[in-house]
């Protein structure tokens, strides 16, 4: 069992920054995919960003191409945080982003059906 909780969300300006966290519990870190995804009302949850763990045969980062550049995702093994460090921060940027997790997400580390853990979320929200 794995428990996801965020934080870190809440209201910044346009181009600003922000980092969001989550906190994993219940399995050893080092051996799940963690990403993270956003879901705007009436939209589909998308992905934003994802960390394999080490147990898949190395560490690999990936991002969506609408966060390239402004996005970056950190992973502590030890304090069993994944952080996500945004930058350049866009009105479309408005919405709940969620924490995942997956054993190994089938090779479909950048697709939200892929994971099987879900945290709650955390709300964004990018005003002008």
């Amino acid at each position: 069992q794995v428990q996801l909780v965020e934080s870190g969300g809440g209201w910044v300006q346009a181009g600003g920054s922000l980092r969001l966290s989550c906190a994993a519990s219940g399995r050893p870190m080092s051996s799940i995919v963690m990403g993270w995804f956003r879901e705007a009302p009436g939209k589909h949850r998308e992905f934003v960003a994802a960390h394999n763990g080490v147990a898949y045969g190395g560490e690999s980062t990936y991002y969506a191409n609408s966060v390239k550049g402004r996005v970056t995702i950190y992973r502590d093994n030890v304090k069993n945080i994944v952080d996500l460090q945004m930058a350049r921060l866009k009105l479309k940027d408005t919405t709940i982003y969620y924490c995942a997790a997956d054993d190994d997400c089938s090779g479909k580390t950048q697709h939200h059906a892929a994971y099987e853990y879900w945290g709650s979320g955390t709300q964004v929200a990018i005003s002008s």
